[in-house]
């Protein structure tokens, strides 16, 4: 009886002993996890970006006539005015009253984007989001991160060789609280309309793009550093034909 009974004991405090260790194992994990993610995030720095142009030398007849996917690119830098005007292309704000440059079901604008630099003039490799209302960058992280959103991607090479890659993401409850269920779709038809424009644009800046829709979602929100609340739509790179 009584050697049962410290069996018992030994095996409670066996027990005891392996719960207390996944507790400390989790929390060095979770802490160490802290730490790596700090280490990758910077102070929310904020680059202005320069004015768009809103005239050029190309139609928009011309732009749809020569509109095509370009996956292959030049090692060649871009430019930081036409990075600024790529992103007002996709969501720039082009009136008082905050209209944008694409469409938005209810003027809610579900739409984030963000872009993955590694070779552009003036602009430290890093990711960065757009804010359209000051028309300026915020950096999230530092470094060239072409090549791991590459991976994210399935290995589709043009991510990697893009001199940016330009993400859209969205927040769908800016429109579902409105539309109800139906809202997903609005703002998956609303991504395509951002997309379509900075196609156009890139055309008149006589650069390449292609839109890629197959990645690894998670993948790419830890990647980006993605709140919870944005889902990844789209990719697309961008560089010099």
């Amino acid at each position: 009886m009584q050697n049962n009974r410290k069996i018992r004991y030994l095996i409670i405090s066996l027990v005891l002993v392996l719960i207390f260790s996944l507790i400390v194992s989790c929390r060095t994990s979770k802490k160490v996890n802290e730490i790596t993610a700090h280490s990758e995030t910077v102070s929310m720095e904020r680059i202005k970006l320069p004015e768009p142009g809103h005239d050029s030398l190309t139609s928009i007849e011309q732009a749809l006539l020569k509109r095509r996917s370009v996956r292959d690119y030049k090692d060649e830098p871009l430019a930081l005015t036409e990075v600024s005007q790529l992103l007002w292309a996709a969501q720039g704000i082009t009136d008082p009253r905050d209209f944008r440059t694409s469409p938005s079901a209810g003027a809610l604008y579900p739409l984030e984007v963000y872009v993955v630099a590694g070779n552009v003039d003036n602009l430290s490799d890093g990711i960065y989001k757009y804010k359209p209302h000051e028309h300026e960058l915020e950096r999230i992280k530092e470094g060239d991160k072409r090549t791991e959103l590459c991976i994210a991607a399935l290995g589709q090479s043009s991510i990697k060789d893009g001199a940016i890659a330009m993400v859209f993401s969205a927040v769908y409850e800016r429109t579902t609280q409105k539309y109800g269920e139906r809202g997903i779709r609005y703002v998956h038809i609303e991504v395509g309309h951002a997309a379509q424009n900075v196609y156009l644009q890139a055309v008149s800046l006589n650069l390449g793009t292609v839109v890629v829709g197959a990645f690894q979602d998670d993948a790419v929100k830890m990647i980006i550093n993605m709140p919870d609340e944005e889902h990844p739509l789209y990719i697309m790179p961008v560089g010099r034909k």
